[in-house]
Parts: C-alpha cells; structure tokens; sequence
C-alpha cells in the first residue's frame, strides 16, 4: 500500500509537472524569441538614426556600437543595391536587406544562414540611401532556451523529489494507523478482547478505530454476561431444585399423605423454578426488567411459599412480618432473585428460624432477611471463592444496584442481610 501511494503521488506530481512544463516551455521560446527580435530592432533603429546623415550626404559612415542589451548583435550598413559598406556582415545582403531596400516596409526580419537577420531602411524623402542591418547568431538564442529549460527541467525533478518524500511521509503516518487497525483486528480475532487501536489523529481512521473498539468491548461484554450467566445460573437454580427434591422426596417418606398436596407443591416449586430462569435469562442478555410499583404482598407470599418449601423439610420456620413499608417502584423480578438469594443464603449457611420484614428506613423500603447462624465477624460475605462461594450474594448485589438499591450486611450477629429501596416520593 504505501509503494502503491507514493507511485500515484510520484506520477500525480509528474503528470501536473508536465501540464504546466509544456505550455511554459514553448512561453520561454517565445519570450526570447520575441526579447531577441525587440534587441535586434533597438540595434537597428540607434545604427539608423546615428547613420542617416553622412548616408543622405553620400558619406561613408561609422557603424556605432551596440549598448546594454544589444551589445551581442552585429550591425552592418549595406547600400541599396546590397553592398557592405561598413561593420559586420555577409559581402552581400541577403534577402532580408533587399527586402528593406525597396522601403515596403519598416522593418524586415528573417532566418539568414544561422542568423536571426533584421533590417530597417535609411530613407531620405522618398529615396532608400542605405540599409542598416542588425543580426544575432541563433546559436546564442538556442542556447539561452535550452539553458532555462534544462533550469525548469532540474525544477521540475526537484519538484518530483520533493512529491516522492512527502508522499513517503504522508504514506507513513497513514499506513501506520491502519496497520495498528489491523494488528488490534487481528488480536481481536484471537480471543483478546481487550485489544484497543491507538488514535491517529484522521477523523476517518479514528472512527473506524472508535468502531472496532466498541465492538471488541461489545463482544467482550456479551462473553462475560455467558461466563457470569452461566456460573450464577447454575448456583441459582440449585436452591429451587432443592427444595423441589426435599418436597418430593418428603412426599415419598410419607406414603400416607395426600399426594395431591404434594403434586401441587412440586407444581409451585416448577413455576418457581420458570420464574428464575426467566428472570437469569434476561440478566443474561442485559435486559433490565419493567418497572412498576412494587406489590409487597404478593412477593411476600412468594417469598413465604419458596421459604417454606426450602426450609419446611429441615424443620424450620419462616417468619414474615410488615412494619408499614413505603412503596417503591422498582421491578418485582429483580426483587424476588435478590430475596431468593438471601433465603438460599439462609437456609444453606444459617440456623433457626429465617426472618424477614419489610419495613420504612425514611426514604428508602428495607427488607431484613435474619436467621440464627453464628456471627460472621469480619468475613465479607459478598467475596467469591475458587469452590463458588458467595456468586449468588454477588448477583443479588448487583440486581439490587441495577434498581437504585443497596444489598449490604447490617448486622454480623445474629447475621442481617438488608435490601434497601429507593421510595416512591408521595
């Protein structure tokens, strides 16, 4: 790509160099064509006007040096019918001087040999009395053309040289960001989602830059979510597959009890059971649930139906209770996993009974989920472990800051776990 570049802007430069080269050349020559023409006729016009006299008096003059600019044409005085009669000249004029001796025209110009010939008459009244005659060798014309030509020539060339390092210049700065583009496309390609373009400081390399890297955090992303999906799914599903287990199990310990209770009770713990996965599913793709002022009542019973059927075969009690709770509008989903984890938190790492209330904490609904298991001290309940401990208090925590909330431990003794709502203002 950058040879690519440089040869267009070399032939690029190249070709504008010879577009104005061509028109500018054939210019010079007409400049000194016509500069060598004008020196010529001033030469012939002083010689004239300083030779008339002694010419109409029949004398023979004395050619008068050229000056400044004419000093290289040679001048020669020629009597009407083409005879030199003084300075520098053909023995004999050429037809440029008999032309001029008929007195047609003012001034003759023409080619004479490797001379550039021009001659003006000296008349006297009506009467040619002489003929002056100013030449310049075409040699010295050619030579001045061809020397400023081989000027715009080198011009020219320094002009292409200095087109080929721009361009190698320009091609470096911006090859290289694209090169970089294609190394972090690469590094992406392999798994390395962490991979960023540097910026260039090109508006159209930077965008393309600014695209990869949102779609390689994009992609990153979404590869985290699975990796978290599926790490908190599985932890997640295992409290309602348990009690779903300790039920049927219960129902089997008992064939003297009705077993329609029991199928209705595993009935529950399946649309439980949907509901999480649902509800994981849709944290999975980042989806955050509805809104909508929140039904206390009914989650609670949620809440004491799951309780139950996760604490019930253990032999322990649930208690629930309401101390006039604000309401707070934030979505029942988020809420339900979040209580879900605390119960499964309970009943897996606590003892006694598991108490929860919902209660006004001023500006915000707090639910305190309480069991009797032994103090925790200084432990950070919300640090995971390499074995998978404390993934399900991580996500809990996290579904509660996605609604505006807080998840934290209030008391480590008897151990209170408290998830606070934001209020809806009345």
């Amino acid at each position: 790509m950058r040879r690519r570049i440089t040869s267009l802007t070399v032939l690029a430069a190249l070709v504008a160099t010879l577009l104005f080269a061509l028109p500018l050349g054939f210019a010079v020559w007409q400049y000194y064509h016509e500069n060598a023409k004008g020196d010529l006729e001033r030469a012939a016009d002083t010689a004239a006007l300083a030779v008339s006299h002694e010419l109409n008096a029949g004398l023979s003059p004395d050619v008068p040096l050229p000056e400044n600019d004419e000093a290289e044409a040679e001048v020669a005085i020629y009597l009407p019918d083409g005879r030199l009669l003084a300075g520098h000249g053909p023995a004999v004029g050429g037809s440029v001087e008999r032309q001029a001796a008929t007195a047609t025209e003012d001034v003759v110009i023409g080619r004479e040999g490797d001379e550039l010939a021009l001659a003006v008459p000296v008349v006297s009244g009506s009467r040619v009395t002489g003929v002056v005659r100013a030449a310049l060798p075409l040699s010295q014309l050619r030579m001045r053309i061809i020397l400023t030509w081989l000027g715009m020539a080198g011009l020219a060339v320094a002009t292409t040289g200095a087109s080929w390092l721009l361009a190698r210049r320009f091609t470096k700065r911006l090859v290289r960001p694209l090169e970089e583009l294609a190394a972090a496309a690469g590094r992406l390609g392999e798994g390395d989602f962490t991979a960023r373009s540097p910026r260039a400081g090109i508006p159209e390399i930077d965008q393309v830059g600014e695209t990869l890297d949102t779609t390689a955090a994009r992609i990153g992303s979404t590869l985290e979510r699975e990796r978290a999906f599926s790490a908190e799914a599985s932890h997640q599903l295992r409290t309602p597959l348990t009690g779903l287990r300790l039920q049927l199990e219960a129902a089997l310990e008992t064939p003297s009890a009705d077993p329609y209770a029991a199928i209705r009770a595993g009935i529950a713990s399946t649309d439980r059971l949907e509901r999480t996965i649902e509800d994981l599913l849709a944290l999975g793709r980042e989806r955050r649930a509805p809104r909508a002022e929140l039904d206390l009542d009914a989650l609670l019973e949620e809440v004491r139906q799951a309780g139950e059927a996760l604490l019930g075969p253990s032999g322990r009690e649930l208690r629930i209770r309401c101390e006039e709770p604000p309401p707070a509008r934030v979505a029942a989903a988020a809420v339900r996993q979040v209580l879900g984890v605390l119960l499964d938190n309970a009943a897996t790492h606590g003892r006694g009974t598991v108490t929860v209330v919902a209660r006004d904490a001023g500006d915000a609904l707090a639910i305190d989920v309480t069991d009797e298991g032994p103090d925790l001290g200084e432990t950070d309940p919300f640090a995971t472990t390499p074995s998978g401990h404390g993934i399900g208090l991580r996500l809990a925590r996290g579904l509660a800051e996605a609604e505006g909330g807080r998840l934290r431990l209030s008391r480590p003794e008897p151990p209170t776990f408290t998830l606070l709502l934001p209020a809806t203002p009345t």
